[in-house]
């Protein structure tokens, strides 16, 4: 079974810049559309990111379009999120998750998607 490993979060300062990364072992990501996704106290998880297995198409939520960039590095079997500009409101624990079937219109829907990470936690505070 493919098993994701989130790392990269912690405390930033508004206006500050993070990476974070979706690590895979035993299987190849290269082979999976891989999304980011978010969770933040008493609210439902969003869909932030998307990239696909393919084409390397990739998706953003409106909130984050123009600062954050999600990108492959297939050697290292990796997914990244660069995200710049970090808001508070950007503060939530962060999820990465992966499918290998997916209608790239539900990208931002948590129910597309088969495996998960358990999460890194993103904090925007002065």
């Amino acid at each position: 079974q493919l098993q994701l490993v989130e790392s990269g979060g912690g405390l930033v300062q508004p206006g500050g810049s993070l990476r974070l990364s979706c690590a895979a072992s035993r299987f190849t990501l290269d082979y999976y559309a891989i999304g980011w996704f978010r969770q933040a106290p008493g609210k439902e998880r969003e869909g932030v990111s998307y990239i696909s297995r393919s084409d390397g198409l990739t998706n953003y939520a409106g909130s984050v379009k123009g600062r954050f960039t999600i990108s492959r590095d297939n050697a290292k079997n990796t997914v990244y999120l660069q995200m710049n500009s970090l808001k508070p409101e950007d503060t939530a624990i962060y999820y990465c998750a992966a499918t290998d079937s997916i209608i790239r219109s539900y990208w931002s829907r948590p129910d597309s998607y088969r495996y998960w990470g358990q999460g890194t936690q993103v904090t925007v505070s002065s």
